[in-house]
């Protein structure tokens, strides 16, 4: 029954899905162009807004833990675990006063209405995963603007993502990179709850009546650190132990 609901409201979220996008892709456009990076991050916000709404019609409800003070205009490395591009929308919105980054694969830079623009033009990076000689200097690139910036930038270390919520492990070449040219900041651990089951039955039809779940742990000042391989293990650690696997 529940599946069998869930094709109606599959439908009706696309419809509104799509509609977000295509309205907001020309007034990112316009923002950006007319007035620059700072009216183009509040219509970004704005999407982003939008499409928690969209999730709410599939019954998606959102919880954000935070129990520690994040400052603002510093940079901070946000370290996720990655369940579905779900995961995506939630961190933009709830983070959003620290100028959320993400390092993106290369394919999400073309073709998708609003999300490939604010990949490009917002701040992000987007890489080649089988090509190294081009990730790494985009990498050290990104990791230099978000220390002068002093924005948040977001990373998946385990790659891609889990369909079954269970963690993968990370992969750290690209944490180092950061930590590298970003000795100032603030690292930010977040888990991830119940972003899979947006997809369980596939893409179509999507989970229903999910609860979407965002835990913040206590955050680390890189600089306090001195063994950073300890660090990534046990941000890694921090992450994994929070996740709850349930069908």
């Amino acid at each position: 029954m529940r599946k069998l609901l869930a094709y109606p409201l599959t439908i009706l979220y696309f419809i509104a899905f799509g509609i977000s996008l295509l309205v907001f892709h020309p007034i990112q456009w316009f923002c950006f162009n007319v007035f620059g990076y700072q009216a183009h991050k509040i219509s970004v916000d704005a999407l982003q807004f939008c499409l928690l709404r969209c999730l709410n019609l599939l019954g998606t409800r959102f919880t954000w833990n935070n129990l520690h003070h994040i400052p603002k205009n510093r940079p901070l490395i946000i370290v996720s675990n990655h369940q579905s591009m779900y995961d995506i929308s939630p961190i933009i919105w709830y983070m959003r006063q620290h100028h959320v980054k993400f390092v993106s694969k290369k394919e999400l830079g073309k073709g998708i209405p609003s999300v490939s623009y604010n990949l490009r033009h917002g701040g992000s990076i987007l890489i080649d995963r089988k090509n190294p000689r081009q990730a790494l200097p985009a990498m050290l690139q990104f990791g230099e603007y978000i220390e002068k910036n002093k924005r948040a930038a977001v990373i998946f270390p385990e790659g891609t993502r889990s369909k079954d919520g269970t963690p993968k492990p990370f992969k750290t070449k690209g944490l180092e990179l950061l930590f590298k040219k970003i000795p100032s900041a603030l690292v930010v651990p977040i888990t991830v709850n119940n972003s899979w089951k947006m997809l369980r039955y596939g893409k179509f039809p999507m989970g229903i009546g999910n609860h979407l779940k965002f835990t913040v742990h206590e955050p680390v000042e890189l600089n306090s650190v001195e063994d950073q391989s300890k660090l990534i293990k046990d941000i890694e650690q921090t992450i994994t132990k929070a996740i709850i696997l349930e069908s």
